[in-house]
């Protein structure tokens, strides 16, 4: 039996919005990896690009458990001796709370170019209005343990 390679022809990609308020950082971001890798369709190939796009609104009310708002930090180097950067949680949602999300999905997808692909599917808004209605996004329904 041969093995099936899905062409980019194939592809159907649909736009889901996402709305982040109250819901947990990580699992939000392991969603939205899947949505975006296009695991969740039957087709699915570890090699090519049939993900969807996501757009992910109310980034600002994001929340993180425990501690970690206080207590964790995000890196960045600019790559010069001594460019390390870090700043922690809460600076980082109040001011860009999309760097944030985005932070989260891109840790979750594999490190290549073919993720780098996948990464502009991503649109993410701190408030509730995005422009992209005209590319009629589903409501997708994050299913979650209740905290």
């Amino acid at each position: 039996m041969r093995t099936y390679t899905p062409k980019p022809g194939d592809v159907e990609s649909k736009w889901f919005v996402i709305d982040a308020t109250d819901v947990v950082l990580g699992r939000l971001a392991a969603q939205v990896a899947t949505l975006l890798r296009g695991k969740h369709k039957p087709n699915f190939a570890p090699n090519a690009d049939l993900g969807d796009h996501v757009i992910i609104i109310n980034a600002e009310k994001v929340r993180l458990t425990g501690n970690k708002r206080q207590q964790k930090f995000a890196y960045h180097h600019s790559g010069y001796p001594g460019g390390m950067r870090a700043v922690s949680y809460e600076e980082l949602l109040t001011k860009y709370p999309e760097r944030a999300v985005e932070k989260a999905v891109k840790g979750m997808l594999p490190h290549n170019r073919l993720a780098a692909q996948q990464i502009k599917k991503l649109k993410v808004y701190a408030g509730a209005e995005h422009p992209h209605q005209a590319q009629n996004p589903e409501v997708f329904e994050l299913t979650q343990v209740a905290q």
